[in-house]
């Protein structure tokens, strides 16, 4: 795909008024998506993401949803996010589809950026940083009920891959690895009933939070966030393995892989116990988190690895998945260590 052809296409549909000077490719190169900085001829800069991962009709949704959250989340969060480029009062959305080609592109204010989190948080990095995300996901469960519906929840995403994995089509996986997969889809579909995951309250949830993603103040308080390729409308608890990567005693790597140990760690447990100061959480999200990191070994990892992980890493994180995530999950995770750390019953 001819890449910034389909950028400049976008934006002649966009405003054709407004003439294109460079395109920059400022993609981080780890998935399918590109990310490039365009400047014009007056000098001003905006941000346009070119995507084939998923569907058009949820990347469109989501870019809805998430440009509500943006101009709907006070106070001290109002500029937290990167505006996406309105056309006609809409969330402007390109799509650029042949018979060999589905991609779509859309464009986004430049985020301002103050400082990054260290590749290793200190204890009081940690602690300021479980209070900050207690506080905003608290500002994202006050407007959920003025954000637009989506149409993505975590059993529709399990059903499709259980679909594909029942579908006579060729597979890259092996038969012994698809009964894996089935095992570990209807343990999921279980539990999440045993947890009573359905009761969780539904927020707008980011899942990707990397240190790459975010910025903060010299007080350590959230800034700006970027970058949306796994957002949904989900359980908070859906953002929490995540952080506990973020906190983790290893830190941030070059070379990652998506051990569930980071859960386990005593940093993490200081991240939630700061979290649920703020924000109080209940036993039974905390043992939802197994399922949390089953969902995104089987959803991103499996389902979605190959269409949105560059082919080195998504062949590097499913040969992963089998050998070692997915047989870690019984045998690793230990709920009650976090509920009896938060003394909750």
């Amino acid at each position: 795909m001819d890449h910034l052809r389909v950028i400049k296409k976008a934006w002649k549909e966009y405003d054709a008024s407004k003439t294109i000077y460079k395109i920059q490719d400022i993609s981080a190169m780890v998935s399918t998506n590109h990310v490039f900085r365009i400047t014009f001829d007056d000098e001003d800069i905006v941000i346009a993401k070119l995507s084939y991962f998923g569907k058009y009709e949820h990347f469109k949704e989501d870019h809805r949803i998430i440009h509500s959250l943006a101009n709907n989340l006070l106070y001290p969060f109002e500029n937290l996010l990167a505006k996406s480029l309105l056309k006609n009062n809409r969330v402007f959305t390109y799509r650029y589809k042949t018979a060999s080609t589905d991609a779509w592109v859309v464009f986004y204010n430049p985020v301002r950026v103050q400082k990054r989190l260290p590749r290793r948080l200190s204890e009081a990095h940690i602690r300021k940083f479980g209070q900050q995300i207690g506080k905003f996901h608290k500002s994202c469960s006050r407007i959920r009920n003025v954000l637009p519906k989506s149409s993505k929840t975590l059993s529709t995403d399990i059903s499709v891959l259980l679909r594909q994995l029942n579908s006579r089509k060729k597979s890259s996986f092996s038969d012994e690895q698809r009964d894996v997969l089935r095992h570990h889809c209807e343990l999921f579909q279980k539990n999440r009933l045993l947890y009573k995951a359905d009761k969780f309250e539904t927020i707008p949830v980011f899942i990707d939070w990397n240190i790459g993603n975010f910025s903060v103040t010299s007080s350590l308080k959230l800034y700006s966030r970027w970058d949306y390729d796994w957002f949904r409308m989900s359980s908070r608890m859906m953002d929490f393995y995540f952080f506990a990567r973020v906190v983790s005693d290893i830190g941030d790597r070059t070379v990652f892989s998506y051990l569930i140990g980071p859960m386990m760690e005593d940093r993490f447990v200081l991240f939630l116990e700061e979290y649920h100061k703020v924000n109080p959480l209940t036993a039974n999200e905390l043992r939802f988190l197994k399922e949390v990191y089953r969902f995104f070994i089987l959803n991103y990892v499996i389902k979605d690895g190959n269409y949105f992980f560059s082919p080195q890493y998504a062949t590097k994180l499913q040969s992963e998945a089998f050998d070692t995530y997915l047989p870690s999950i019984e045998k690793e995770f230990d709920s009650e260590k976090l509920i009896s750390a938060l003394k909750l019953k």
